[in-house]
């Protein structure tokens, strides 16, 4: 399971046009899920996000969390993190779990994230995306849990 997370000012994400989910600011979490992942990977990724300190405090050092700066979290699921394209130039995503599994697993973590105290919204599973964001810093850290 991996999730690639993002400091962002705001983030909006629509799909066919309509605005489905916004952040004002906080983190915009990319979430993918691999093929034999667990609730426990997700729990675990789920509490390491809501903690992990990307924020500046007040001496400009970051060492708060979207918790502590009353940010939200616009989550969202992307297959594409599995995509290996090692062999050639056109992805294979062998890796990526089949969809209705992997969005067990989404929703599953989102409820995670959302007990850890922070607001969570989200995209949708399967959907043609566009996401507006404005990266903060930029600031971009990959978790992964096995």
């Amino acid at each position: 399971m991996k999730a690639v997370v993002q400091r962002v000012k705001r983030t909006r994400l629509t799909v066919d046009g309509e605005l489905i989910s916004e952040i004002p600011f906080g983190l915009t979490v990319f979430f993918g899920v691999k093929v034999g992942d667990e609730e426990k990977s997700a729990a675990y990724l789920a509490k390491k996000i809501a903690a992990l300190r990307i924020f500046e405090d007040e001496n400009g050092k970051m060492n708060l969390s979207v918790k502590d700066v009353g940010g939200e979290v616009l989550f969202v699921s992307q297959f594409t993190l599995y995509g290996d394209a090692s062999h050639g130039n056109r992805p294979s995503f062998t890796l990526a779990e089949r969809p209705e599994r992997a969005n067990e697993l989404y929703e599953y973590a989102a409820k995670e994230l959302a007990l850890q105290g922070v607001i969570v919204k989200k995209g949708v599973f399967g959907a043609d995306m566009k996401i507006e964001q404005l990266n903060d810093g930029p600031v971009t850290i990959l978790l992964e849990a096995e």
